[in-house]
């Protein structure tokens, strides 16, 4: 529960002061009741070493990393149609805003935002005067996987990752990521290699001036290392981890 540990001040932040004694109360019961859950496992199992590392400073406790799995075979790659692609979920701190912002002063980028959430009504008024940004709503599997194979390049900033599925899902799809330096992405793109990552925290200039800098021809040259770099997280890959951590079995 991010809200009581990591990711307390900044949901603090967002609330009005006559709520925030319930908040704390809250918290309270909350952070005795999942340490003491988690004292009572046998094993721990963390989705990246980011969570391991956040579980080691904020309650002790010694986890072992399992990366979840994305079958790659159900993202293939598709023939490049020209366009940026978002897939975080419309909420504040995956900051879809400044990518849409970014993007609002690039005319002759295409970006197209295929996720829901509670800041869809808010980016799509923010994007109201840019014809050259686009919104999905939710899609199916295989529509995403569509968005995905068909894209010039994946936009992912979210704040300090868990770990991040969509950045694989856009490799297995042998296209580049333009992420950022923090959580789990650093643990996933190879920055020169299956795509970019910007400072933590990035401005709308940075990730705006991040993208001009994009060539279709360097996007393309990385298709082989993004696909290589996916098949690490196959879902065979899991079950061999899976079998270790939970059987004793070795890799």
């Amino acid at each position: 529960p991010r809200f009581a540990y990591d990711l307390h001040d900044y949901y603090l932040d967002q609330l009005p002061r006559w709520q925030r004694p319930a908040f704390h109360a809250l918290v309270a019961i909350v952070r005795p009741r999942f340490e003491a859950a988690l004292n009572a496992m046998d094993k721990v199992l963390a989705n990246s070493e980011n969570v391991r590392a956040r579980l080691e400073r904020y309650v002790g406790c010694d986890a072992e990393v399992l990366h979840p799995p994305v079958r790659a075979s159900d993202f293939p790659w598709r023939e490049d149609r020209g366009y940026f692609l978002s897939t975080a979920r419309l909420e504040d701190y995956k900051r879809v805003d400044r990518i849409v912002d970014a993007f609002k002063g690039l005319p002759s980028h295409r970006l197209v935002v295929t996720s829901d959430g509670s800041q869809r009504q808010a980016l799509e008024a923010l994007a109201a005067d840019a014809p050259n940004i686009s919104f999905t709503g939710s899609v199916s599997d295989a529509r995403l996987a569509e968005w995905i194979g068909g894209a010039l390049a994946t936009v992912y900033l979210p704040r300090d990752e868990d770990f991040g599925l969509s950045p694989v899902e856009s490799m297995a799809a042998g296209k580049p990521v333009l992420g950022v330096s923090e959580g789990g992405l650093l643990e996933t793109v190879i920055p020169g290699e299956t795509g970019w990552l910007l400072p933590p925290n990035p401005s709308v200039e940075t990730i705006r001036e991040a993208v001009l800098r994009i060539r279709p021809e360097a996007a393309h040259s990385m298709r082989a290392a993004c696909e290589r770099q996916a098949a690490r997280f196959d879902l065979e890959r899991f079950l061999e981890g899976a079998r270790a951590a939970l059987l004793g079995e070795e890799r």
